[in-house]
């Protein structure tokens, strides 16, 4: 028989003639090993878990229009190409403008959208009836359904005007030297004004721009920049934007081309639009053009909030009706933590793609307090665990040395030295860990389990680093555990035990 069979035999006939002590010991071990496993498992699951929780409430993520491309579908995607796959939970368009209701000689905001990402982002949506599935259906918010007696297949008749500038167009015969206001919605739907007066020819005599709520810096130049408001001074109405590649060529047939300021495009837009809102609002040179379309109520919107103002189509029906394909803003849900959410932000920020990114505060500021919070409490308890199952199993190898005195007596008056004692009584320790940390790495994933169904209504996965993890921690803490009973034993003096004292 080989040493090391003859010294794991021996260490297992110690424990085993102490079953009563040693078996106290050894659950000792476990719970403590049952608590470190599942806890950690927790605390790994938990960011998953709570970013699940939390997507309930909402997006955390808002994607917008920069200053000089309007923000579309494609530019999106480009956009989510920044943040990996598995972590978009959902991206929603949306896309709002004011259609009229006819019949009820009324208009509200209607919001054109993805209503399978909207179930994804904005899952506290609460629907009577269904959600759009096909063309020309909608979606109408609690209030306005409260205020029209709308119901679900009930019809309606939508509306959308826009001004269009046909060839030939005219500022007609205003008069020369009135002052003509307009006004345009500019970067972030916040409004920009112009005044303007024309000569005899109905050209631009003069003007003045309003951009004081734009972007300071950017967009308010708009209203300061006199080489761009020079481009007006002696030209006649309609006047359209150049775009980036057209080199000087007028964007549209018909009109006066402009150069945007730069970085400001969307508030030169602006300016553009208002000025041709002065002019054409006030004779018959602009021609109003209505589209009209019948659509059918799926559904009525609970959300409690102002979702309940708002008509909800499709992004094709709502493009359809005001032939425009650009996005106002897209909603993200994206399940990671607050840095990581940082750094996503700052990806599509920095990009070249033009599109401003922004987190939710609200969203991503309590999700990362509730985590640190939990996860300090997890790591407390862990260690307060640990540190009783120490103190248990200290106190179970006090006593057994100090039931073995006379055996470690008279083995070192047979000449045992103190390296064996020390050996045997940390072998034991060792085998009670391994044992207690098999049994309690088990233990502690179904522990966990139990905990994270009842409280998250989810499963979880089990991590196969755990259990030798597990094991290895908690063999460590009885190691440890040993080292003053060991200390002990090899201060006992043969010759004291033997004589009986």
């Amino acid at each position: 028989m080989t040493k090391r069979k003859m010294f794991f035999r021996m260490i297992t006939a110690s424990l085993l003639r102490r079953r009563s002590r040693m078996l106290i010991a050894l659950l000792s071990i476990a719970v403590g090993a049952t608590i470190l496993s599942g806890l950690v498992t927790i605390y790994y699951d938990v960011p998953r878990q709570m970013g699940a929780q939390f997507r309930s409430y909402g997006a955390n993520m808002i994607l917008l229009p920069g200053e000089e491309k309007p923000l579309t579908m494609e530019r999106l995607q480009e956009a989510l190409k920044n943040i990996p796959e598995e972590e978009v939970v959902g991206a929603t368009p949306y896309r709002y403008v004011r259609l009229d209701m006819p019949s009820r000689q009324q208009s509200f905001i209607s919001a054109g959208t993805d209503f399978e990402e909207v179930q994804k982002t904005s899952p506290y949506f609460s629907v009577e009836g269904e959600y759009p599935e096909n063309t020309r259906e909608i979606l109408v918010g609690k209030e306005i359904a409260e205020t029209l007696g709308l119901k679900e297949r009930s019809s309606v008749e939508l509306s959308y005007k826009t001004t269009a500038f046909p060839a030939g167009t005219d500022p007609g015969d205003i008069q020369a030297g009135k002052v003509l206001s307009g006004s345009a919605e500019g970067f972030n739907k916040v409004l920009l004004s112009a005044d303007i007066v024309l000569d005899e020819e109905g050209k631009i005599d003069s003007i003045a721009v309003d951009a004081a709520y734009q972007t300071p810096g950017v967009g308010s130049q708009v209203g300061t920049d006199q080489a761009f408001l020079d481009q007006f001074i002696g030209k006649k109405p309609p006047f359209s934007l150049n775009t980036p590649d057209s080199e000087g060529t007028q964007q549209e047939e018909n009109t006066e081309g402009v150069d945007a300021v730069s970085g400001a495009t969307i508030s030169s837009q602006a300016v553009v639009d208002a000025v041709n809102s002065a002019v054409f609002g006030s004779s018959e040179g602009g021609v109003i053009v209505e589209n009209t379309e019948h659509f059918t109520v799926s559904g009525i919107l609970s959300t409690g909030g102002e979702e309940e103002a708002y008509i909800y189509m499709s992004l094709k029906d709502l493009q359809r009706l005001t032939a425009d394909e650009t996005l106002d803003v897209a909603e993200l849900s994206v399940s990671a933590g607050a840095d990581e959410l940082d750094n996503y932000s700052r990806a599509i920020t920095d990009s070249e793609l033009d599109i401003s990114s922004r987190l939710v505060k609200r969203v991503t500021r309590s999700e990362a307090s509730v985590l640190g919070k939990l996860q300090a409490l997890v790591f407390l308890v862990t260690a307060v665990v640990l540190l009783l199952t120490m103190i248990c199993v200290c106190t179970t190898m006090l006593a057994v040395v100090s039931e073995r005195r006379r055996e470690i007596g008279l083995r070192k008056a047979l000449g045992a030295s103190d390296s064996s004692i020390r050996k045997e009584f940390l072998g034991e320790g060792l085998l009670l860990g391994g044992l207690g940390g098999v049994l309690g790495a088990i233990l502690g994933f179904v522990f966990a389990q139990v905990v994270s169904i009842n409280v998250f209504g989810s499963s979880i996965t089990f991590q196969p680093l755990l259990l030798p993890a597990t094991i290895l921690v908690s063999m460590a803490i009885a190691a440890a555990s040993c080292q003053f009973p060991i200390k002990r034993a090899v201060a006992i003096d043969p010759a004291i035990v033997l004589k009986g004292e």
